[in-house]
């Protein structure tokens, strides 16, 4: 599907250990988790927060086992008071990290005014933007593009549920606002599933702008709950919601095609936001595993 050497193969820590929630997964290390990644045949993986803050010892761990990183997380902030040059600063120092690991992509997420971290209602509660913050988010994004393209790397923007940014109309306004060369487009299949919108739908439209992928399955009885009662995200996460490719609801053969046919290359990367207590964490990487490469051929 894809041509020699167009995608590498990666998971996020999430199967085993959560970012948001740090005590999902609380009792697992940062050993086992990479040790497991690698088993499981993956070429690379994000930056969770067990993982070492200091470069050197993260690319030592990661070499040892065969694995690259595929992306550090940096939060945004342009849409809150007093916190453009902190973003900034922020995303600078993510920036210097992913090179020294030798990474070229940082992801992005606006979290001003974002409640997926919070206990309340997930969809009554999402923030939306006025145009002044529209305004505010557009800029802010080119200019990180810029310094992440001054240094040969990429700005991939993360939708994601709870937050500003989130819908397909969201992340359409968000495309057609910012630079095309500086600001480039993470696309989260369970995260545009959940807000109601076709991720392949968005894959063909979009293509272009898609520099990193995301492939988060659904549980369809799962979901059926998170519309009726509208739960907080972390209620979600621990009922299930979310799960690996080839575990749940979509088929992402016509996906993986629509991407090959725009020529896609980069990092195709699994991430199901998982109770490790409820879902073996290794078990589920391997069925991920397994499903790509039917899909994929390798």
């Amino acid at each position: 599907m894809f041509g020699p050497g167009a995608v590498s193969l990666g998971i996020t820590p999430t199967c085993w250990t959560n970012d948001d929630f740090p005590t999902i997964g609380a009792d697992i290390s940062f050993e086992q988790c990479v040790s497991e990644i690698a088993l499981a045949g993956f070429e690379g993986c994000s930056v969770g927060h067990k993982f070492p803050t200091d470069p050197r010892a993260l690319s030592q761990a990661l070499t040892l086992r065969g694995l690259r990183v595929s992306e550090p997380w940096a939060s945004t902030y342009f849409t809150v008071r007093d916190m453009r040059e902190r973003t900034l600063a922020g995303f600078r120092e993510q920036l210097d990290f992913v090179q020294e690991v030798g990474g070229d992509q940082v992801v992005v997420a606006e979290l001003g005014h974002a409640v997926h971290q919070q206990a309340v209602a997930l969809a009554a509660n999402r923030p939306v933007f006025d145009d002044a913050a529209w305004d505010a988010l557009l800029t802010g994004l080119d200019e990180l593009g810029r310094m992440a393209a001054d240094r040969g790397m990429f700005l991939c923007y993360h939708h994601h549920m709870g937050t500003g940014v989130q819908s397909r109309a969201d992340v359409d306004r968000l495309l057609a606002g910012t630079d095309p060369d500086l600001v480039h487009l993470l696309l989260d299949t369970g995260h545009l599933t959940l807000a109601g919108d076709d991720p392949l739908a968005l894959a063909r439209d979009h293509a272009r702008r898609i520099a990193h992928v995301h492939l988060k399955d659904v549980r369809p009885d799962v979901l059926e709950y998170f519309r009726r009662e509208d739960p907080s995200f972390h209620d979600a996460v621990l009922a299930g919601i979310f799960t690996v490719p080839g575990d749940g609801m979509t088929d992402f053969g016509p996906l993986l095609r629509a991407l090959a046919d725009a020529g896609y290359r980069g990092w195709l990367v699994v991430e199901a936001e998982q109770d490790p207590a409820n879902a073996h964490p290794l078990t589920y990487a391997k069925k991920a595993r397994e499903y790509l490469r039917t899909l994929i051929g390798r």
